[in-house]
């Protein structure tokens, strides 16, 4: 079977299987991988062949984005083995490609103190800047959410995502209501038009303030670090683990929460024995 032909039967299926979100990334991946072996029979792609490949659409790119190219190809030669062609041997399937894109362990966040976060928030004094970092830290949500936020996705406590991560049509995100009246104001002190990004920066000018604002109290911080402290302050103050995933988080699995939530210390660990047992 040529690799076009086998391609288009796994996009195919992966229409009809996955989400949106997912099939534009297995498009993505396979579309340079067709662009020089479409006419190649699938069997005869070799090992070597796919790793210079590898090495050369991913030269310059970060280890996470080489170890997802990595995933792909080799979920696209799973998928021929699985169900058309039971004799096929994944050139991806070798412990020299394992061991060159194997995922590294993931190292545990270290808790970042509730009064410290406050700080940080409290010392910001641009309106703009304050609301970015309480909508991370107080609702969870990413970076690239708040910048997407227009007047017409807030509804009081409620902030409707439009094309979310996940993949879903929409997500909602629930603020307290003090950080919800702040924002309110700041609709109505900027004039904002339904569809205007209400905050019109980009990530590297949100990555500057918030490193400014944890600088200012002596904190190495980046904005995935305030969503990350959304959840352990909710985990720490005994909100289930299933509305931290699925509420504040939204994660489609409670293995991905886990890895947000921050490293217990010896000194956590025993004030909260004490507490339960006192």
């Amino acid at each position: 079977m040529q690799v076009h032909r086998a391609a288009a039967i796994w996009l195919e299926y992966h229409r009809s299987h996955s989400r949106e979100n997912t099939l534009k990334s297995y498009e993505a991946a396979l579309a340079a991988f067709l662009a020089e072996f479409t006419d190649r029979q699938i069997g005869e792609v070799t090992t070597e062949e796919i790793l210079s490949f590898l090495n050369r659409v991913t030269e310059g790119r970060k280890p996470q984005t080489r170890r997802i190219r990595y995933a792909h190809l080799s979920a696209f030669f799973n998928f021929i083995r699985n169900n058309l062609d039971p004799e096929f041997r994944n050139p991806c399937d070798t412990p020299a490609m394992k061991r060159l894109y194997r995922n590294r362990t993931p190292s545990r966040w270290n808790t970042i103190d509730k009064d410290l976060i406050d700080e940080v928030i409290f010392k910001t004094v641009k309106p703009r800047n304050r609301l970015m970092m309480e909508l991370m830290t107080r609702g969870g949500m990413r970076v690239g959410e708040v910048l997407k936020l227009t007047p017409s996705d807030v509804n009081e406590r409620k902030l409707n995502l439009r094309e979310p991560k996940s993949g879903r049509v929409q997500e909602t995100v629930f603020i307290p209501q003090k950080v919800a009246d702040r924002l309110k104001d700041y609709l109505k002190e900027k004039s904002f038009k339904p569809d205007d990004r209400i905050f019109p920066v980009g990530y590297e000018a949100v990555r500057a303030i918030v490193r400014k604002a944890g600088n200012a109290v002596g904190v190495k911080l980046r904005p995935h670090d305030l969503r990350r402290h959304a959840a352990t302050h909710a985990s720490r103050s005994g909100v289930p683990v299933e509305i931290v995933s699925k509420v504040i988080l939204r994660h489609t699995n409670l293995s991905t929460t886990q890895r947000y939530l921050g490293k217990v210390t010896d000194t956590e660990a025993i004030r909260w024995i004490d507490n339960l047992y006192s």
